[in-house]
Order: C-alpha cells, then structure tokens, then sequence
C-alpha cells in the first residue's frame, strides 16, 4: 500500500493535487477490493470514517485525475477501481443478478485473441484502437 500510495502521491502532485486523509481512506478501499466497487459499496467498507458527500468529491477527484477508472455497471450504477497504470490491464465479469463485479486477469494467448479482435473491428469501422475494456455479464456462483 505503501508503494501505491507514493505513486498516487507523485501522480496527484504533478496536477497540483493533494492526497488528503479522506482520499487515501478511499483509495485504500478501493486497493483492498476485487474488482470496481459502487461508492456504497466503498462507503460501507470505511464505514464511518468518511461521511458520503466527502466520499463522493474524493471518488469524483481521483477519478478526474486519472487515479481511478470509473465504469457504468449492468445496472447502471458508477463503479470504481484503480486506473490501469495502478492495477494492471484486466477484464471484469460482472453478475448481472446481484451486481458483483470480479476482476480477472487473462492468460496471454486470451488477451492477444481479444486484442486481435478488437484491432479488426475497429478497423473495419475505421477506428485506431487506444484501449479497450472486456466486461462478461453472467450469473455468479451464489447467484447460480
């Protein structure tokens, strides 16, 4: 946590941006989880350390800042995790039932297949691929 939280420090610095207590509460919420999480979901794991309207300013900063990637849920409810220059590239496989979003991380051969078929259907659309994020929608094991 260390190390991240001086690699956020040196990120929000170069925007003139500070790492206050409430931030890095956040932050480290977020760190802790497996994959994005809702702000209710961040706010019950800090549980009263942060009342929400701070969360929120917090959640909004980082995000704007390139520290955390927001994404819209199956649901249609903003999840957060960290940026992938934080976390690494993965994949999520979100529950469409419950909302349990899970980070996965694909082999190799996995991840060139989809950067494969990314490449040629942006092509065919005539687009320059900069990214992309892979999201399966199923059902979770509990919810099985």
């Amino acid at each position: 946590m260390q190390d991240l939280e001086q690699s956020v420090r040196q990120h929000l610095a170069l925007q003139g941006i500070r790492l206050t207590p409430g931030r890095r509460t956040a932050l480290g919420a977020i760190a802790a989880a497996d994959g994005p999480r809702t702000a209710a979901e961040i706010q019950a794991a800090v549980t009263d350390i942060v009342p929400l309207s701070s969360l929120y300013r917090s959640l909004s900063v980082l995000t704007n800042a390139g520290v955390l990637s927001a994404q819209h849920g199956p649901e249609g409810v903003m999840r957060f995790e960290l940026a992938e220059w934080l976390a690494g590239h993965h994949h999520h496989l979100l529950c469409v039932s419950c909302g349990v979003a899970v980070d996965v991380a694909p082999y190799r051969e996995q991840e060139q297949a989809i950067e494969h078929l990314v490449e040629r259907m942006a092509a065919a659309s005539g687009f320059v691929v900069t990214g992309h994020r892979f999201e399966i929608e199923g059902l979770c094991e509990a919810c099985r």
